[in-house]
């Protein structure tokens, strides 16, 4: 089995089989958004009641982040990658077999929670790379969960138009239990950074988020971001069902397609950042999102519309998460794993509330409604980018 040292590089086979784990464990948060209005036919829910199976997922998501991922400074990941994926494989069946909307929520909450594995191959590709190839190897891995992002919706789109929705879950525990087995032949032994107990890891956690403001501004404004980002799909299913479309969960995946664009800008962003900056980048990514926001609401209700937007907020949200991901993964090298918690805690914060208020947007104003909360978000990214500039002035 193959041991990493920091800064020694990882062997390329290594770093794809960590891209491939992170693109099918990620997906698992998003499978679920092209089927909201299935779910709603075939359990007699109501819509909000969809929307909050897609929030409670990314509640769940953000609850591994915080609690599980510290765990991979102080017990061997491997441990952790077979632990998640055999709860996520059971977690999946029981969505497939769920009769009503509690036993939907509480196991959508643990698939979640388990699909964490994305935040701990992320702080290995920064600590184990090379320094030259850092920003390029997470660039990579950002892709790899790009790709997850955008399969998710558009396979699942298609398994639930043709096969039901429910079919759509049992596949996910398939592919979990072989992933499972994947990374118990592949994975490489990594060095613990921390000796301690659980209570004094997570102490550390709150320390370092207190201590370090550049960490708590690169960790809100992508926040922002994806909680703009999320907006978008999280009422998509509805949208489309109603005029002038009336489409049906195979166009929503298709729609899930435009997000190529977001995985091929990952790598891309990777490789352009110390060249351009954090700062440029993030405005950058925030006046896209800002724009992709005025289009979904301008020519919404056509198909060019909305494909235009999702590319453009794509392109805008990994501006932001890959620059400033790699940025607070740099302030404390010896904590790479609490670092990423931080970070992609809030991050997942940020999109549970895209989620929640988007819908609320929804049930108020419908379409229009989602844009204003959307835009909002794009928005407040904005106005941290402005903060951050004015604070650096003499």
């Amino acid at each position: 089995m193959i041991r990493l040292t920091p800064d020694n590089g990882i062997p390329r086979h290594i770093l794809l089989m960590m891209a491939t784990m992170a693109a099918f464990t990620v997906a698992n948060l998003y499978y679920n958004q092209p089927l909201l209005d299935m779910i709603c036919h075939d359990t007699g829910i109501s819509q909000v009641q969809a929307n909050m199976i897609t929030v409670i997922t990314q509640i769940g998501y953000a609850l591994g982040l915080f609690f599980v991922v510290p765990l991979a400074d102080m017990v061997p990941v491997r441990r952790i990658v077979v632990m998640g994926m055999s709860l996520a494989a059971a977690s999946a069946i029981v969505i497939g077999v769920a009769g009503n909307v509690w036993l939907l929520w509480g196991a959508s909450l643990t698939l979640g929670l388990s699909s964490i594995m994305p935040q701990l191959f992320i702080p290995m590709a920064t600590l184990y790379s090379r320094p030259e190839n850092k920003t390029r190897n997470l660039g990579y891995l950002a892709s790899g969960i790009m790709t997850g992002i955008v399969s998710a919706r558009a396979v699942s789109g298609y398994v639930g138009e043709w096969f039901g929705w429910r079919t759509m879950f049992f596949i996910v525990a398939v592919v979990m239990l072989l992933g499972m087995l994947v990374s118990l032949k592949m994975m490489p032994q990594v060095n613990q950074t921390f000796h301690g107990s659980y209570r004094q890891l997570m102490r550390t956690v709150g320390s370092i988020f207190m201590s370090n403001p550049r960490i708590r501004l690169y960790s809100f404004r992508p926040a922002m971001c994806f909680a703009s980002m999320m907006c978008i799909w999280s009422c998509m299913a509805f949208h489309l069902a109603g005029d002038p479309f009336h489409a049906g969960s195979d166009v929503v995946g298709m729609l899930g397609l435009c997000g190529v664009a977001g995985a091929l800008a990952a790598s891309g962003v990777g490789k352009i950042v110390p060249k351009v900056g954090i700062h440029r980048m993030s405005v950058v990514g925030g006046w896209l999102q800002v724009a992709a926001w005025l289009t979904a609401w301008l020519w919404g209700d056509s198909y060019a519309g909305l494909i235009v937007a999702i590319i453009v907020a794509d392109i805008g949200a990994q501006c932001l998460q890959v620059s400033n991901q790699s940025a607070t993964l740099r302030q404390l090298p010896e904590a790479t794993n609490r670092v990423n918690t931080i970070f992609m805690t809030i991050f997942f914060i940020g999109g549970s509330l895209g989620t929640f208020f988007s819908g609320l947007g929804w049930s108020h104003s419908g379409w229009n409604g989602v844009c204003i909360v959307g835009e909002c978000f794009a928005s407040a990214t904005l106005l941290l980018s402005l903060y951050e500039r004015f604070n650096a002035r003499p």
